[in-house]
C-alpha cells in the first residue's frame, strides 16, 4: 500500500512546511517494515474561480483525477467525524492494507473546504474537532496521525494511547 496525501494549496516555507516534511519522512522510514511502499505528497494549486462553488468544484475535479481505482480515502473535513481515536485510524489502515487496497489517500481541501463529490468518495470524513484549524496546521496533523497510525501497527512507543481504545 501507497500513502498519497493530496493537499490543496502549498505550503510556504516555515515551520508547517517543515513539520509536514518531518512526519512524511518518518511514516517513509517505518512504513517499508509495513508494507507501506511510500508516502507522497501532491500539492495542488487553488482553483482560481471566482465564485467559492465554481472553486470547489474545480478543485474536487483536481483531487478525484490524482485517486487511484480502488483506493482507501480519507478526507479531512470540520464536518468530519472526531471520534476515532488514533488506535481505530491505524486499525482501519492495516484492515485496508490487509485487504489488498493498493493506496490510502489523505485529501485536505482548500479555503472553500471540499465538494460533494470528494466526500462521497471518501471512506472516512475525519474532523480534527470542532474549531476551524488553519490549512498548514491541518496537513501537520494528518501527517502526524499517519505516521502515528504507523507506529501503532508496528508495535512502536511512540504511541502511547489507550491500548484498548
Amino acid at each position: 500500500m501507497r500513502f498519497l496525501v493530496i493537499a490543496i494549496g502549498r505550503l510556504k516555507n516555515g515551520p508547517e512546511r517543515d513539520l509536514a516534511a518531518r512526519y512524511r519522512e518518518r511514516a517513509v522510514a517505518l512504513g517499508r517494515g509495513l508494507g507501506i511502499t511510500a508516502c507522497d505528497l501532491t500539492e495542488l494549486p487553488e482553483s482560481r474561480a471566482r465564485r467559492s462553488a465554481d472553486r470547489v468544484a474545480e478543485e474536487a475535479e483536481a483531487i478525484l483525477a490524482l485517486v487511484p481505482a480502488d483506493a482507501a480515502v480519507i478526507t479531512c473535513d470540520e464536518r468530519g467525524r472526531s471520534d476515532w481515536p488514533s488506535e481505530r485510524i491505524a486499525a482501519r489502515i492495516g484492515e485496508w492494507r490487509d485487504a489488498g487496497r493498493p493506496a490510502l489517500v489523505l485529501v485536505i481541501g482548500g479555503a472553500d473546504g471540499l465538494h460533494d463529490s470528494v466526500r462521497r468518495r471518501a471512506d472516512h470524513i475525519l474532523a480534527f474537532g470542532a474549531a476551524t484549524l488553519p490549512h498548514g496546521l491541518v496537513r501537520v496533523l494528518a501527517l502526524e496521525q499517519a505516521y502515528r497510525a504507523l507506529t501503532i501497527l508496528a508495535g512502536h512507543p511512540y504511541h502511547r494511547g489507550d491500548p484498548e481504545a
